[in-house]
């Protein structure tokens, strides 16, 4: 196993969306993963836009930026080491919910749908733990409106 998918593996299984794998999964999905860096301001998703996948903060933090109707921006969420936004990309091809914006040098992991699906297909337990995970995420934004 490659250095670079070690501490992959290692940052995974601190990031909630995947803390329940276990390591053969947490390594099949380390695999697909690709580093990007991001400078200051640099927009990493677009509101309205479709998107291909999802990201994990590895350093750095961005701001997830909503353009209400009237044209006004609000700042609806902070995303620092270990936190994901993007995930429902993973599952569907729909519209981007929010921007995402560098508020510093940063770094990121991001996965692709289909670098996703091609493994979830092959291993039904890691979909079940994901789907849970993603499930509880989303009530507890629910609940938090």
């Amino acid at each position: 196993m490659a250095p670079n998918t070690k501490q992959t593996i290692e940052f995974l299984q601190h990031v909630p969306l995947f803390a329940d794998l276990n390591k053969r999964h947490l390594e099949v999905l380390a695999k697909r993963f690709v580093e990007r860096a991001y400078a200051p301001g640099d927009v990493i998703v677009t509101q309205g836009l479709g998107g291909e996948g999802m990201f994990i903060v590895v350093s750095g933090q961005a701001d997830a930026v909503r353009e209400l109707h009237d044209g006004s921006k609000v700042v609806v969420n902070t995303f620092g080491s270990t936190d994901f936004f993007g995930e429902l990309a993973l599952l569907d091809d729909g519209l981007r919910t929010a921007s995402v914006i560098a508020r510093e040098q940063m770094t990121c992991l991001a996965l692709t749908r289909w670098d996703f699906l091609a493994e979830v297909r092959q291993d039904a337990d890691m979909a079940v733990l994901i789907l849970q995970e993603l499930a509880r995420r989303f009530r507890q934004a629910l609940d938090a409106m």
